[in-house]
């Protein structure tokens, strides 16, 4: 019998999908080996569709220039009403991609990180018959309309109220799994004080990371101007990804700040930087959220993207993981009160939250799922012969 095949589906709006799909990937390989054969594709890469890229880079740029029309769409996807409309309106645009991919990988199960493939592949199933299994792993730390379809075999959700709604919605319970969103392999070992020396961090100043996801984004080069007017000395990470403009203003700061100021273009130190910080200033970016969880680093969170963000920012100050910025509040004397009275609580409150091993629970769920259905194929094959 040949190996059983593992399809991933992804798409790389933002980072976030894709470190999802990577980090599943790399604990599959862990866990199966050579025994099962998986494969991660861009479902929005040039050389996949270019009507799909195409619209990636009209995404990308309606949230730089008009975040409020955004908006507007998620709130109307996310109602129950209309949210199956534009689900259904993206998957037919899609589907002939989804269909192109399902018979060139010929796969057994695809797990999809982004509602846009989960709905091609789900129409398409339904239009053709195939036989694979239909996973969709949501990255976000709140439902939304988009993902919900009946033609999904198994979800991965973060959180127990998002597996408790879906099965208020009809979705069998069993077909619902709670394991945290998926991160990449975190630095467990490695302490506070022993990050920042291996990221040659002065220990004895405080170190912020900022961050704004693989785009950068976020307006760190404003956060940069506000944090000169706190008093402390600080040593300031910054992590501009693939903005090169960030990079390069983050640079020229450098030159002339009062902190300590480093920048890292897109790196996959991640892990062990958010190990050496103590505060971490970002948009609330589930991924990213996820990865602070694990290191117990606390976040100061400011301009959410409409809906998705803004859940995800919600999430984590309530569980006082986080301090949540909104307009007209001032970064500098957050920061210094932060500093000065609420990490040790902060950091807690992270640790609580963390799911660690979201990645292996994943992938040894996914494995029995495979394995369920290869061995239901075998019996079938033996009737029909």
């Amino acid at each position: 019998m040949e190996r059983a095949h593992i399809l991933i589906l992804t798409a790389s709006i933002g980072s976030g999908h894709t470190r999802a799909a990577e980090a599943i990937h790399a604990a599959l390989a862990a866990r199966a080996g050579d025994t099962v054969r998986v494969s991660v594709v861009d479902f929005m890469a040039r050389d996949v569709s270019p009507i799909h890229y195409l619209m990636k880079r009209i995404y990308l740029m309606m949230l730089r220039f008009v975040p409020n029309l955004y908006d507007v769409f998620f709130r109307v996807a996310g109602r129950a009403s209309s949210g199956g409309i534009v689900r259904s309106a993206f998957a037919r645009v899609m589907v002939r991609t989804a269909g192109r991919l399902m018979r060139a990988y010929e796969p057994d199960l695809v797990v999809a990180t982004h509602p846009f493939p989960e709905g091609a592949a789900a129409l398409w199933r339904a239009r053709h018959g195939g036989s694979f299994l239909l996973a969709a792993l949501l990255t976000d730390y709140a439902l939304h309309q988009i993902w919900l379809s009946r033609g999904v075999d198994h979800y991965f959700v973060a959180t127990e109220a998002m597996a408790e709604r879906m099965t208020a919605l009809g979705f069998e319970p069993a077909a619902v799994h709670v394991t945290g969103i998926p991160i990449a392999p975190a630095e467990r070992r490695t302490d506070r004080a022993a990050a920042k020396e291996r990221a040659e961090i002065p220990s004895e100043l405080h170190a912020i990371l900022l961050m704004g996801g693989g785009l950068g984004l976020g307006d760190i080069e404003r956060t940069l101007e506000e944090l000169e007017s706190v008093e402390e000395r600080l040593a300031v990470l910054v992590v501009a990804g693939h903005n090169t403009a960030l990079a390069a203003y983050a640079r020229r700061a450098a030159a002339h700040a009062r902190h300590v100021i480093r920048v890292w273009d897109y790196t996959s130190e991640i892990c062990l930087l958010m190990r050496a910080a103590d505060l971490l200033i970002t948009k609330p970016g589930a991924l990213t959220i996820s990865e602070a969880f694990a290191a117990g680093l606390p976040l100061l969170l400011h301009d959410p993207i409409p809906g998705p963000e803004t859940e995800n920012a919600v999430y984590a100050t309530r569980r006082g993981a986080a301090v949540w910025l909104h307009p007209g509040e001032k970064l500098a004397p957050a920061v210094t009160e932060i500093l000065a009275h609420r990490l040790p609580a902060m950091s807690r409150a992270a640790r609580a939250c963390a799911r660690e091993g979201a990645a292996e629970e994943v992938a040894e769920i996914l494995m029995r799922i495979l394995t369920r259905k290869r061995g239901n194929t075998d019996v079938t094959e033996k009737k029909t012969v």
